[in-house]
């Protein structure tokens, strides 16, 4: 099949289903942002976007193209790892002029994978799932996320974690939109410098976004300022 045996079709799948991970990630930094800014404002987000059918299938898709993405990049590690055999490991380390984050792709993929599984059980899974099915799981009151937000990003192990994984997930996102946006053509010398340029700066403004929630419970504003 084109899209598995030709290279160009596995970068195009790759690079298609990426971007539905980054506009995942963007979408959901923008909302979460909110809730450091006004608590009030995160609850009427989480209310407008529960349990609403048009919420539930724009996430749907989204999170389709991420669950296609990973699984695609998997099953193409291990489709190159057989094709190698036993040589795998000295292309791998042989290879110049390519960055840490392109070689390092799979094991940066499996820490986002397994953190953004904790992630959606403690955000998804208690918050919207709650809400759609009416289970609860302890004395979590969905409709008030802020403030299970504020009881959850107490923890600093969790704060700590939830930093380690976004560092990971920048090295991933600085590669993969620019390989993405690479595929589409604009990978002359003109436009190379400025794809990577470009791919730094998306990536580094979501993953602040993100950082800044952590970042503001662990010194203490979340109790204090």
């Amino acid at each position: 099949m084109w899209l598995i045996n030709s290279s160009i079709g596995r970068k195009l799948v790759m690079s298609i289903t990426g971007v539905f991970l980054v506009l995942f990630l963007l979408f959901h930094s923008i909302m979460n942002i909110v809730v450091i800014i006004s608590p009030e404002g995160y609850n009427a987000i989480c209310a407008t976007l529960g349990a609403n059918w048009y919420a539930i299938a724009g996430t749907s898709v989204l999170a389709a193209g991420f669950v296609i993405h990973i699984i695609y990049a998997f099953y193409l590690t291990y489709q190159n790892k057989v094709a190698r055999g036993a040589e795998a490991y000295a292309v791998a380390g042989t290879q110049e002029g390519v960055s840490w984050a392109s070689k390092n792709m799979v094991p940066l993929g499996g820490v986002i994978l397994g953190f953004l599984v904790l992630h959606m059980y403690n955000f998804w899974f208690k918050m919207q799932f709650a809400e759609l099915t009416g289970i609860h799981t302890g004395s979590f009151d969905p409709a008030n996320g802020a403030a299970f937000v504020t009881e959850l990003f107490s923890n600093k192990l969790y704060c700590a974690l939830y930093i380690v994984w976004l560092v990971a997930l920048w090295f991933h996102l600085t590669h993969g939109i620019w390989s993405a946006l690479q595929t589409t053509g604009l990978n002359n010398k003109v436009w190379l410098p400025r794809v990577k340029t470009i791919s730094n700066i998306i990536s580094t403004i979501v993953i602040l976004m993100f950082m800044a929630i952590p970042l503001y419970f662990l010194i203490g504003c979340g109790a204090s300022c």
